[in-house]
């Protein structure tokens, strides 16, 4: 029993590592990859740079966006952030919600 004990250690390190961080991080994965894929002309979006635009056309690995009148970007499919629905509320991954929620301005550091 006692040449088990290390190994059951080993084990369950392993275990907690995947079921905190690579099982979490797979999900977030696949769920960037389906709003990327999801994507439509005439839907604005958010790109991962803070630029919005709406999209004007869709391609296999990129999308044409509209940034302002006349003005056509070709960005990568993979520098989407975010689809902006018209009822307000955007579709983004977990990861850049988090992220959003999570800034703090200057004001919110002088109060502390």
């Amino acid at each position: 029993m006692k040449e088990i004990a290390p190994l059951l250690w080993i084990v369950a390190i392993v275990a907690i590592f995947w079921l905190l961080i690579l099982r979490p991080a797979a999900r977030r994965q696949k769920q960037i990859a389906q709003v990327q894929s999801s994507i439509a002309p005439g839907e604005t979006v958010v790109l991962t740079s803070g630029i919005f635009g709406t999209v004007v056309a869709t391609e296999d690995a990129t999308i044409t966006l509209e940034v302002a009148p006349g003005v056509h970007v070709k960005v990568a499919r993979g520098a989407v952030g975010s689809v902006v629905r018209e009822d307000g509320e955007d579709t983004a991954p977990a990861e850049v919600e988090a992220a959003q929620d999570q800034t703090t301005t200057d004001a919110d550091t002088e109060e502390r």
